[in-house]
């Protein structure tokens, strides 16, 4: 019985710019991604039947197909019915790391996973942009995923242009068991408070496409500023989650208390993430939120940037 094991990491967001609504209901978004070394293990294991099983280690991930592993199996049986019928289904366990409804990415990171395990199972031999055009029918962060590093995207987040490697700054993050927030209700009301903002044209739509790749974030990653990414750091989104969500803001405060690079809200959160210049400077500012915070329910990752995506182990 053929397998493979995968390592799926997940994703923060360094800037994140909600430029105007599109016609598919989606927003159009600007964006820089990161990967980083918070991850999943995704074994993939050949069955016999023409069936697709998903098992996860937490409670909270579903089994069926509203799990973006799942429909991932999914689109590729669908996609490839032959080599569906050559080779037989495929069971899917997930051994989950990154946390569940964080911002993170990580069911998305997971479908990446798949997509790519499967190509392998089957012998399919797809190029990595062709895995990407499969990955954007899944979800608008899973061709991100399938890559990983560092990536300015555009469009509704699939659209991806490589930037240099970021290797040095270490990340913390912090997230609240107990809370989460919808990511449809952040953009619903983002809209709603700022849509007098938003460009309605197509030449404004593309002047604010190219202030982003040639802005100052993208400029200090080509530089690899440390000290001026950490204060570029971007999310429009913290405009209503943060007043919403007072933890999340007491958070992002204590991560600044500890004297980091930058601290900022990932996505639509609630996971909140600060650089360093170091591991070790980052495990001191891990202490330092844990003593100024100290719930239980707070869970915190020390986790250097990443410069890949979907990691082959073993098969």
């Amino acid at each position: 019985m053929r397998s493979y094991t995968l390592i799926s990491p997940a994703k923060i967001n360094l800037y994140l710019e909600i430029i105007s609504d599109r016609p598919d209901g989606y927003h159009e978004l600007a964006m820089v991604l990161q990967s980083v070394g918070l991850t999943d293990q995704i074994d993939l294991r050949s069955l016999s039947t023409e069936s697709i099983q998903v098992h996860c280690d937490h409670p909270l991930v579903p089994s069926d197909k509203t799990n973006l592993a799942y429909r991932a199996a999914e689109l590729m049986a669908a996609e490839f019915p032959q080599a569906f019928a050559q080779y037989g289904g495929v069971a899917i366990n997930i051994n989950k790391r990154i946390p569940v409804g964080a911002g993170l990415a990580g069911g998305s990171s997971n479908a990446a996973a798949v997509l790519m395990g499967i190509d392998l199972l089957w012998h399919l031999g797809l190029t990595q942009s062709e895995l990407q055009e499969l990955a954007a029918k899944i979800g608008s962060d899973v061709p991100f995923c399938i890559a990983g590093g560092t990536a300015l995207a555009t469009g509704r987040g699939e659209q991806l242009s490589p930037l240099p490697n970021l290797e040095h700054p270490w990340v913390v993050l912090g997230k609240y068991r107990n809370l989460a927030v919808s990511t449809p209700w952040a953009y619903q009301t983002y809209r709603q408070k700022y849509i007098s903002t938003y460009v309605s044209d197509a030449d404004s739509l593309e002047v604010r496409r190219q202030r982003v790749h040639s802005g100052a974030m993208v400029n200090a990653i080509f530089k690899k500023d440390q000290v001026k990414i950490g204060q570029l750091l971007h999310n429009d989104l913290e405009k209503v989650v943060l007043p919403e969500y007072p933890q999340v803001l007491r958070l992002r405060e204590a991560f600044y208390e500890a004297g980091v690079l930058g601290a900022m809200m990932s996505g639509s959160g609630p996971t909140v993430f600060a650089l360093s210049e170091s591991e070790a400077k980052a495990q001191q500012v891990q202490q330092h939120v844990r003593k100024s915070i100290p719930e239980p329910n707070l869970d915190l990752w020390v986790a250097p940037f990443t410069t890949a995506g979907i990691r082959v182990v073993a098969h």
